[in-house]
Formats: C-alpha cells, structure tokens, sequence
C-alpha cells in the first residue's frame, strides 16, 4: 500500500490562505470550550423555566407561543456561539501569532513574534478548574491587534512552548 500524504489540519486549512508560504504552524489551537460554558446554561435553564411554566400554569396559548419562541431565540443565539467559536482560531508560526475569528465577517489579528516584548499568562479560578488562560500580549507601547487571547485550552503547555519559540526560534 502507497504512503498517502499527511492531510492539513483543519486550522491549516481555515489559514491557508492567511499565511505565507514560508511559515511553518507550530502550535494550532481552537478555543476552549469554556468560551460558550454559561450560553450552554442559559439554554438549559430556559428550557427548564419553560418547561415548568407550560407544566404548571395554565397559560393562554398565545403566551405559550411567545415563551416557545423566547427560548428557541436563545437556542438559535446558543448555535450561533457554538458555530463562531469553532471558526475561532489561534495559531502561532515559526514567525507570527495569528488568530482567525468570525462568521459573517472573517478577521485576522496578527503579531510578529520579533514584536513581543512582554507577555503575561493569567489563569483565573474558573480556568483553572476547567483548564484556560489568557495570555496577554505586549509590543513596544503600540496597540496591536492581537494583544488579548483568552480561553486557551492547556496554558501551562502552550506557554512552554510559546516561550521555546520565543527565546530559541527555530534555525
């Protein structure tokens, strides 16, 4: 059987056509799932206020209408969250920190890892107890346009080899 080639992964796909041919992804990470934790909750305990309401009281069927229709506008706000935040990239090169964001309207945010000159690490309670940070990235005084990325899955990892890439490039 012929060797097949290795597939793109799927935030080398989603980049493609955001990076240079020359650049090589050393770390690729979609956010953690914690970004969309408390939509998930509003979901189920509005289906569960909804579900009672229509069990227990006797409600007009106009009133039930618009109860039903309240909580599948937060079910469809729920989805949207859940599709945006699988299109929600973070990915660093041997040259550059890049995240991808949005649905409708596609962004890049970048910053050259020659431009950090700071970079802070944060970990809040609820991140350490479901596994996120943040890091906070800083260049000469600028505003950039990548300077806070939060809800990174295994920090400590990523920060270790954020700061390998950092203080050993490659080459």
């Amino acid at each position: 059987m012929a060797p097949t080639a290795p597939s793109a992964s799927r935030a080398e796909e989603a980049l493609k056509r955001f990076l240079l041919p020359t650049e090589t992804i050393v770390i690729e990470v979609r956010r953690h799932w914690a970004e969309i934790f408390w939509p998930a909750i509003a979901v189920f305990v509005g289906l569960v206020i909804a579900l009672l309401l229509d069990t227990v009281l006797p409600l007009a069927p106009a009133v039930r209408l618009i109860m039903w229709l309240a909580w599948a506008a937060v079910l469809g706000l729920f989805l949207w969250r859940i599709l945006d935040w699988s299109m929600d990239w973070f990915v660093v090169t041997d040259k550059r920190f890049v995240r991808t964001w949005g649905v409708l309207t596609r962004q890049v945010g970048m910053m050259p890892l020659t431009r950090v000159t700071d970079m802070r690490y944060e970990r809040p309670f609820l991140g350490r107890v479901l596994g996120y940070g943040t890091f906070v990235l800083e260049s000469a005084g600028q505003d950039q346009a990548l300077h806070l990325i939060e809800f990174l899955p295994d920090p400590e990892e990523l920060y270790r080899e954020v700061c390998e890439l950092l203080f050993n490039p490659p080459g």
